[in-house]
C-alpha cells in the first residue's frame, strides 16, 4: 500500500474545520472538513473515510484539492456545459431577423414559425439544430411564441374604418 498523503496546508485546526464545518451550508463540503479535522486528529485515511461515506482515494483526492487550494477547494464543482450553437453577434442578428418578420415575396411565408427559422439558421450560420432548440434560442432572445396576427400587405385600411362604420355589430 502507498504513503498516505499528509495534510500540508496547516492554516486550520481539527477543532476549527469542525466550525467551519458547522456553518457550512453544503453537505458535501461538511463531509469533506469533516473527514480532513478526522485525518488531522490522528485516525487513518481508512477510517477518516469510512466515518465519512466516502472512499479511502476519494479522500485521497479531497486532501490534495484542500492542499492545493485550501477550504474554497473542498467546494462541488460544476462544468461549463456546451459552447453555443450560435454566437453572441449570431443570436443578435437572429433576433433582428425576427423582430423584423419575413418578407412575404423573398421569403413566401407572413410569420417565422420554428421550422422556418430551423432553416434560415441552417443557411446563414452553416448550423444544424432541431426545432425545439430554435424554441430555446428564442426564449433566451426574451421572445414570445405569442405574436400577433400577420399584417397583410393588399390591406385597405379605410376600408376596414368605414366597414366598421356600417356594420350592425359595431
Amino acid at each position: 500500500m502507498g504513503k498516505a498523503i499528509a495534510i500540508t496546508d496547516l492554516e486550520h485546526s481539527a477543532t476549527e474545520l469542525r466550525h467551519l464545518a458547522a456553518k457550512a451550508k453544503d453537505g458535501q463540503v461538511v463531509r469533506r472538513l469533516l473527514a480532513l479535522a478526522l485525518l488531522l486528529e490522528g485516525k487513518s485515511r481508512t477510517e477518516a473515510a469510512a466515518q465519512c461515506g466516502m472512499q479511502r482515494q476519494t479522500l485521497r483526492d479531497w486532501v490534495h484539492r484542500y492542499n492545493a487550494e485550501g477550504v474554497p477547494g473542498l467546494t462541488s464543482r460544476t462544468p461549463p456545459g456546451a459552447t453555443p450553437l450560435l454566437t453572441d453577434q449570431q443570436m443578435a442578428e437572429l433576433k433582428a431577423l425576427v423582430v423584423a418578420g419575413p418578407d412575404p415575396e423573398k421569403d413566401g411565408i407572413v410569420r417565422w414559425r420554428c421550422a422556418d427559422l430551423r432553416v434560415q439558421i441552417d443557411q446563414r450560420y452553416s448550423v444544424a439544430v432541431h426545432e425545439r432548440t430554435v424554441g430555446k434560442l428564442l426564449r433566451k432572445l426574451d421572445l414570445t411564441r405569442l405574436q400577433p396576427r400577420p399584417y397583410h400587405p393588399k390591406k385597405d385600411a379605410a376600408a376596414q374604418e368605414a366597414f366598421k362604420k356600417t356594420s350592425v355589430l359595431g
